[in-house]
């Protein structure tokens, strides 16, 4: 019954956590693993359950995001499915953007109106994870649920960072506080039994029913929220479930989450598989040679196609399609996400990292170019500073898109 499921993924708004790299993108054509983009996540997993019309919601510096979508997700003439794109516009009904998640589906229920189908599927476009989600519409049509909510277990000291939801023996839930800090009301969250997990929160995915979908939106026109908003009302007068999810899911909402998981990634161990056969996560196909790798030491190295390393040495770290790395260079714990095109010399150096230069505890976006000698070091956790053409989030160097740093920069902590 996949067919008759129309998924709605949310393209984000300013991702202001994510600055710099939303600096010229929204959050969801932020790259990830050296050669993806967030937003591949999610339109993979629908495609891998069976659901092939996807509605991408987007608003905020999209364009990199609609060029991605429509490079990478056409199907062919045998296929009813299509992967389409939903941008905010003003209307003689409104003439507002999106005001929350909700709110921009409710500006664009027309289009979902016109896409028909039985349930609709809400899914977020900034989350890393792997999911079936006809396992969680089986139990959707099988509870007779109005609305299902996909729920992780949640460890007690994390509680007052997550949503908390409470739900009954059936599975419906009951009851929902954000972020609990009273002991007391924490008590009276307990879903699980398991001492050490004992809440479940909100993953941010969500299957409604189309037309109590529609009816919630347009009952309700000031609420803009689905978790803070629609779930919450729902819970009181219609049957809302949990479905249970105990899998990798990761948030990158955060330059520090962003960070840690790429480089998670890189380890012999990741908790995340990019070699599933079976479940792959699509993307753009890019037609590269292999990447060069001369005289060069290579250790826990997520390496992409089409790069060119020359007598470097390079730990814990991933590196991005096209990734050009001059001889002498030292490479620690960053994340290099490559470059668009390949360029030879210019005035203003090569583009890529040069030679001789000492990278640690960094993030370099799309196209920069790095001068001879230059030294980045991270700084301490929670240092915050904006240079211009180098940000300090949260501890990380951060290089922008299309930066040029010249020779001799020297940027780390006095």
């Amino acid at each position: 019954m996949s067919h008759d499921v129309l998924a709605v993924i949310l393209g984000g708004g300013r991702g202001a956590r994510l600055y710099p790299l939303t600096r010229m993108r929204s959050k969801p054509a932020v790259p990830i693993a050296g050669k993806y983009r967030l937003i591949d996540i999610p339109i993979s997993n629908c495609i891998n359950s069976g659901i092939y019309r996807v509605a991408v919601l987007t608003q905020f510096n999209s364009v990199s995001l609609h060029r991605h979508i429509t490079q990478a997700y056409n199907f062919d003439v045998f296929h009813t499915g299509w992967v389409q794109i939903l941008a905010a516009e003003q209307t003689l009904q409104s003439e507002s953007w999106y005001q929350g998640t909700a709110d921009a589906v409710r500006k664009q229920l027309f289009e979902i109106k016109s896409a028909g189908g039985e349930d609709v599927l809400i899914l977020a476009g900034d989350h890393l994870y792997r999911m079936d989600y006809a396992a969680m519409l089986d139990y959707h049509w099988e509870k007779g649920a109005d609305v299902t909510v996909a729920v992780q277990p949640v460890a007690l000291e994390d509680a007052t960072r997550f949503g908390i939801l409470k739900r009954n023996k059936e599975g419906r839930l009951i009851a929902f506080v954000e972020k609990p800090t009273d002991p007391e009301v924490q008590a009276q969250m307990v879903s699980r039994d398991d001492p050490e997990r004992p809440f479940i929160g909100s993953m941010g995915i969500y299957v409604f029913k189309f037309q109590v979908l529609i009816d919630m939106l347009t009952d309700f026109p000031d609420f803009d929220d689905f978790g803070s908003d629609i779930i919450p009302q729902a819970m009181g007068s219609r049957p809302v479930y949990g479905f249970d999810f105990d899998g990798y899911w990761r948030d990158i909402g955060t330059i520090r989450s962003f960070y840690d998981t790429n480089l998670d990634l890189a380890l012999p161990d990741s908790p995340f598989n990019f070699y599933d056969p079976r479940l792959p996560i699509y993307t753009h196909a890019r037609f590269l040679p292999g990447s060069s790798v001369e005289e060069s030491s290579l250790k826990d190295v997520l390496l992409t196609e089409g790069c060119i390393i020359r007598q470097s040495q390079i730990s814990h770290s991933v590196v991005g399609i096209r990734s050009q790395i001059g001889p002498g260079t030292i490479i620690i714990d960053s994340i290099l996400m490559g470059a668009d095109y390949y360029e030879r010399r210019s005035r203003q150096g090569r583009l890529g990292i040069g030679a001789n230069c000492h990278i640690e505890g960094a993030i370099l976006d799309k196209n920069v170019q790095i001068g001879d000698g230059t030294v980045i070091r991270p700084f301490p956790r929670g240092a915050e500073i904006d240079a211009g053409n180098w940000v300090v989030q949260d501890g990380i160097v951060v290089i922008p898109k299309n930066t040029v740093i010249p020779p001799g920069t020297r940027i780390a902590p006095d």
